[in-house]
């Protein structure tokens, strides 16, 4: 392999190929640490501060190696940034012949036989769905890739994709008779002979559980997986290694019934109607709660009188669908789909029925449409550790925020990496000069009732005193509601021009536009925005955070890992939810200081992080800024920016 230094020098190719690149020594080690990794096959855990420039410390060796690498993100933004932009660049500077491919999950390519299906079927929620349609069928005749976040005509979370993007369940694989134009098996073609892939972590486990068709030929192929945001795998690791069923499952395959009914079994009036009545049954379990986005445990499930019988109901339905498809199922082969379908969710909600394994935990997700029930395992490290045992290669794990104190025990606890090499390096930002930590004084605990009205009254000097952008990042919905609610009485009366924004007003991607554009809005959010968002400059001045992020405990999937972690004799809250609130509040910090030149403010309002023992641990792991507990400094600091 070149060698490393001379690569990253300052009279080095990537120097010579990129404006403004400014060679760091952290850069430079952490890629050859990487490069060490790849060439051993070895393990190994990188904590990388932020504008340590981790995405080039793992691409120049990743593209150096001579083999095959996967590099999983965990996010789409992230991945459509290293695809479009980070990788050709590295490959143009290095001057090296590899070839690069993008694969993202099934339901971003546009399905030629949903599409054709659902023009022909006609039935869409609205006027502008039906409008969304007609533009998708135009786009189609002109794309090459059919990845959706390219046709800019429809916004991605449009209900219209539904109808014209396919499944892991509804896909036909090789029985389609679009089989021949399909753009997944195109991508995943692609990928396969391509040098690096960049994939997202779903994609990831999807394919290292399910051994989905084609995709699974990936992994064996490859040398080494580099997994940037890495802090994000034990998460959905737990969401793969489970198993759900949802009713959001149960209305689609009705739909898919009816629209295979039309087109392959108009003569068969009995087809649509078990779709429509085991649909109603999935709408009537959603009603059984009242809630909405919440988490339930199994207990709390069996609580409701209603559950088990609308539970019973919706079997017996899903029973009677599938003897009707069956009868049917050698008419199409959508038709043969939908009933192996309506098989697989029979057996997945009686598996859910059986009581409780001792390594896993059963619960619900209520959202606002749809209800899940769910098994996920108490820890995934046994199952994460088997898959790296089966797969000899090098493993590489990188963010900005893994470490607990200089300590990656943790997380790798979490993931099984026992034995596995680590590295830290901070960020080369200059803390003590671009920033400022306020914590304020008299501050009621955080369980007060009126706690969200001090954290507005906390907020809204500073909030005067800045001229650029705020952000307020709330630890719960609740909270960020009443949040935004007591700001905006303020703001309206004392500056109703300044642009005020709250995140479900629009997508993630429309509010961070907004907010860029904008200059000096003041954004309310909760955990969406704790984490990938990237605001330069006086933007974002401003860091407002209500409460240390401790997962409630009351969740179900928590409170029994806390249960089984004491059984084990381990202390749950030091080993399991203290480090999680630690990587939870680096990752909202690192909001404010993204590049040499950002300067700001940021406020973490809980008294908990001064007054308890364990809120020195969450201090000493966040950047050296300087650090005050006047109002007075901070709005002086402020003041001082200017906007």
């Amino acid at each position: 392999m070149p060698d490393i230094p001379t690569t990253f020098a300052v009279d080095g190719p990537l120097a010579r190929a990129i404006e403004g690149f400014t060679p760091r020594a952290q850069q430079t080690e952490m890629a050859e640490r990487v490069a060490a990794a790849i060439e051993q096959r070895g393990v190994l855990v990188v904590e990388a501060g932020t504008g340590t420039g981790k995405t080039y410390a793992y691409l120049v060796p990743a593209l150096l190696s001579g083999t095959k690498v996967i590099v999983s993100t965990g996010t789409k933004t992230l991945q459509d940034q290293l695809f479009q932009r980070d990788l050709p660049t590295v490959r143009g500077a290095l001057g090296v012949p590899v070839t690069i491919a993008l694969l993202k999950g099934r339901a971003n390519y546009l399905c030629h036989y949903h599409l054709e299906r659902s023009l022909h079927d006609g039935r869409l929620g609205s006027r502008e769905e039906a409008g969304h349609l007609q533009a998708i069928a135009r786009w189609a005749k002109v794309t090459s890739s059919g990845d959706k976040a390219q046709c800019t005509e429809v916004p991605e979370e449009s209900g219209a994709w539904q109808s014209a993007t396919s499944t892991r369940d509804n896909c036909l694989g090789q029985d389609c008779p679009n089989a021949k134009e399909c753009f997944v098996t195109a991508a995943r073609r692609e990928a396969m002979e391509a040098d690096v892939v960049v994939v997202n972590h779903h994609l990831f486990f999807a394919d290292l559980m399910l051994r989905d068709e084609g995709v699974a030929e990936l992994l064996p192929a490859c040398n080494a997986v580099v997994f940037d945001e890495a802090h994000q795998l034990a998460e959905t690791a737990s969401l793969f290694f489970g198993e759900s069923v949802s009713t959001s499952q149960m209305l689609e395959l009705a739909r898919d019934t009816r629209a295979e009914a039309v087109i392959n079994a108009k003569d068969f009036k009995q087809l649509p109607e078990a779709a429509e009545r085991m649909a109603k049954t999935a709408r009537d379990l959603r009603l059984v709660f009242r809630e909405e986005n919440v988490r339930l445990s199994a207990v709390q499930i069996d609580e409701r009188a209603a559950f088990a019988p609308a539970l019973a109901t919706v079997l017996d339905a899903l029973r009677e669908l599938a003897g009707v498809l069956e009868t049917q199922a050698g008419r199409s082969e959508g038709l043969e789909k939908c009933w192996q379908r309506s098989l697989d969710l029979v057996a997945r909600i009686e598996r859910w029925q059986k009581p409780d394994q001792p390594d896993r935990v059963r619960w619900a997700e209520v959202y606002t449409q749809a209800l899940a029930l769910n098994a996920t395992p108490l820890s995934v490290a046994d199952i994460f550790r088997r898959q790296m045992e089966d797969n000899p290669r090098a493993w590489i794990f990188t963010s900005a925020t893994l470490a607990v104190g200089g300590d990656f025990g943790h997380y790798c606890g979490e993931l099984g990496l026992a034995g596995a090499q680590t590295a830290q390096w901070g960020s080369p930002f200059n803390y003590g000069e671009q920033a400022l930590l306020y914590a304020p004084e008299n501050m009621p605990e955080p369980s007060a009732p009126t706690y969200a009205e001090a954290v507005a009254r906390t907020a809204w000097p500073l909030i005067k005193a800045c001229r650029g952008g705020v952000f307020v990042l709330c630890t719960s919905l609740r909270a960020m509601k009443r949040i935004h609610e007591l700001i905006e009485d303020k703001l309206s009366a004392y500056d109703p021009d300044r642009p005020l924004l709250m995140q479900g007003q629009a997508t993630r991607s429309e509010l961070l536009e907004r907010h860029r554009a904008a200059g000096n809005a003041v954004l309310v959010a909760s955990q969406s925005f704790w984490e990938g968002v990237d605001v330069r400059g006086d933007a974002l001045q401003l860091v407002i955070i209500d409460k240390l992020p401790f997962a409630p405990p009351d969740d179900p999937v928590l409170s029994a890992r806390i249960e089984h972690m004491k059984r084990e004799g381990r202390n749950a809250f030091m080993d399991y939810q203290l480090p999680h609130a630690v990587i939870s509040m680096k990752q909202g910090a690192g909001r404010l200081i993204r590049d040499e030149r950002d300067h700001g403010v940021l406020v973490v309002c809980d008294p908990r992080l001064i007054d308890k023992h364990y809120g020195k641990t969450i201090w000493r792991s966040l950047p050296p800024m300087r650090r005050t507990r006047s109002e007075d400094v901070a709005v002086q600091f402020l003041e001082s920016l200017g906007g």
